[in-house]
C-alpha cells in the first residue's frame, strides 16, 4: 500500500462522517481526543479530522494538529485497513508538544489495529434434513 495522503483516504463528505459519529465500531479514548472508526469494506483506510475552536483556540496549534495527525495516520495505515477513522479533538489538545503526540498516536493507531473485531468463520451445518414434524 502507498504511503500518500490521497484523496481516496479522506472522509470528505458529511454522510462520511455522520456514518463513523452515529455507529462506530471501535473507540479508543486518548489523552485530550477520542478516535471514533467504522468498518468500510474497502481496501484502505480514510481519515476524518474534527477539531473545532473551542478545543484549540489558535487556529496555527489547529494546523499543527491536523499536519502531525496526517502525517501518523499516512505512516501507520497498512495496519488500519478498512477503518474510517475520526478523530475528535478535546480541550488541551493544542497544549501538547509534538513529539509527545507523535508517541501518543502511534499508541491509539495500534489500540485500534487491535480492536478490530475478527471475522467469525462462516460454518455451515451439514446434517440430514428431519422429516418427522
Amino acid at each position: 500500500m502507498s504511503q500518500d495522503f490521497s484523496r481516496e483516504k479522506r472522509l470528505l463528505t458529511p454522510r462520511h462522517f455522520k456514518a463513523v459519529f452515529d455507529s462506530p465500531t471501535g473507540k479508543v479514548p486518548g489523552k485530550n481526543l477520542l478516535l471514533l472508526a467504522r468498518n468500510n469494506d474497502l481496501d484502505h483506510p480514510r481519515l476524518g479530522l474534527v477539531i473545532g475552536k473551542k478545543s484549540v483556540k489558535l487556529s496555527v496549534e489547529r494546523n499543527r494538529l491536523k499536519r502531525l495527525m496526517r502525517e501518523s495516520f499516512r505512516h501507520h495505515q497498512d495496519n488500519l485497513v478498512g477503518w474510517d477513522i475520526v478523530i475528535v479533538a478535546r480541550k488541551g489538545l493544542g497544549d501538547v508538544e509534538s513529539p509527545e503526540l507523535i508517541q501518543h498516536f502511534g499508541k491509539l493507531w495500534k489500540r485500534l489495529a487491535r480492536s478490530r473485531p475478527v471475522p467469525e468463520a462462516k460454518t455451515e451445518t451439514v446434517g440430514v434434513d428431519s422429516t418427522d414434524a
